[in-house]
């Protein structure tokens, strides 16, 4: 596969997931409360629950409607406040649960039947999409690990591996949080059943699971977090004096701690 060749000798161990989180801090609910409280943001989430939470007249869920509007959901909300629900981090079950569930993984990341699928059935599809590849391709440049670098990753790839993973979300390999004792996240397959197609369904899915750069930059979102938020909760008190600006109208935000918005905007028709 063109998509995995070039990451197979660029795969590095991943270090073990860790979270300085302040003991007791659900933050996955203080950024559901953050989006709730801008017009924009909750407006779009609304969108996408309604979505994901409903049901074709054959049965099940309405899948291709609910990536259509996770995808709107990342690409016209406020990047702090959709990257805040998507990373926050976790110290007990009953948070990371709700962060596992926050993007409606029933409809949006699970397949049909009980096991998952082959990792080469979501990768060719992904292949053949026109919203799907590019996004993939951005995914593997803005997280490929560096092995020239001292860590192993570039000094400023964080936001963009941040940004590049958060595109994935409502394509045919939408990634998710495993499971709610950790931080480590896959697409809804395994390479069971890959055959001789075993090597690249591995590389596929490490990309995922055996990535420090995508590790180390879900942990350093964290790193940003209280200024995110509290900059958030305060333009509603005091929008002039906020480093954050945020308008419920428009969407735009601006802010020296915001991520660049070129590649994002590069995406929009392709939703």
């Amino acid at each position: 596969s063109v998509l995995i060749r070039a990451q197979r000798e660029q795969q590095l161990p991943a270090p073990p997931l860790g979270s300085p989180s302040s003991a007791g801090r659900n933050r996955c609910l203080d950024a559901a409360e953050a989006c709730t409280a801008d017009a924009r943001c909750q407006r779009l989430r609304t969108e996408y629950v309604a979505q994901c939470l409903g049901r074709a007249a054959a049965g099940g869920c309405p899948q291709a409607r609910c990536r259509r509007a996770l995808r709107r959901f990342f690409a016209r909300g406020p990047p702090a406040l959709t990257h805040a629900l998507l990373f926050c981090s976790c110290v007990n079950a009953a948070c990371a649960e709700r962060r596992r569930q926050t993007f409606v993984p029933a409809c949006a990341f699970s397949g049909p039947g009980p096991a998952p699928p082959s990792c080469l059935a979501p990768l060719d599809a992904c292949e053949h999409s026109r919203v799907c590849r590019p996004r993939l391709l951005a995914f593997q440049a803005s997280c490929a690990p560096a092995p020239s670098a001292p860590d192993g990753c570039l000094q400023d790839q964080a936001p963009r591996c941040l940004r590049a993973f958060a595109g994935l979300v409502g394509t045919a390999i939408t990634p998710n949080y495993v499971d709610n004792a950790s931080a480590r996240v896959a697409p809804w397959c395994d390479c069971g059943a890959s055959g001789n197609r075993r090597e690249e369904c591995e590389a596929f899915r490490g990309l995922f699971t055996r990535n420090r750069c995508l590790d180390g930059a879900i942990q350093a979102f964290d790193g940003g977090w209280p200024v995110i938020l509290q900059d958030q909760l305060d333009v509603h008190q005091d929008p002039e004096n906020s480093l954050l600006q945020v308008s419920s109208t428009d969407g735009l935000l601006v802010g020296s701690f915001l991520l660049p918005m070129l590649p994002l905007l590069a995406l929009q028709p392709l939703l």
